[in-house]
């Protein structure tokens, strides 16, 4: 699974969801102003993950959640507040395509992406890390949640 990069999952979850829901016509569920809801929800989904794209790249680290090695330990920006916001970022985005789609299976998409990102890719994630920096990433886990 660590292969194919968070975003794919999502795309691939949030498709398969569709999918689903498509095959079984299952009905919208009624949640008043769901369209509008769910794309402010989505859009917002975008802040923190762009947010630390640019602090990665200011800082001259690895974007790619499987390199050998990060350049930085990153701990400004987004990461003060979590120490996974373009995860994060996926699930609140997935959630807000969800609900925009108003479609019941479509929920299962940001439940999977919050799994797959939690039990596969942050642990792996957080093992290289602790390998490459240390206490210094150690102090930053005590610090910062994982998740919010």
């Amino acid at each position: 699974m660590l292969r194919l990069p968070p975003p794919i999952w999502t795309m691939i979850f949030l498709g398969l969801t569709a999918a689903a829901n498509w095959a079984i016509g299952w009905p919208t569920f009624p949640v008043p102003h769901r369209e509008p809801i769910g794309l402010a929800i989505f859009f917002a989904g975008w802040v923190l993950p762009v947010w630390a794209f640019r602090v990665f790249r200011t800082e001259g680290t690895e974007v790619d959640p499987v390199s050998e090695t990060n350049y930085a330990l990153v701990v400004r920006g987004p990461y003060r507040i979590t120490r996974n916001p373009m995860y994060l970022g996926l699930v609140v985005a997935s959630t807000g395509v969800a609900i925009w789609a108003g479609a019941w299976p479509m929920l299962v998409a940001p439940v999977a992406t919050f799994a797959t990102a939690n039990f596969i890719h942050i642990p792996f994630e957080e093992a290289k890390m602790q390998r490459q920096f240390g206490e210094a990433y150690d102090a930053y886990r005590r610090r910062v949640r994982r998740w919010i």
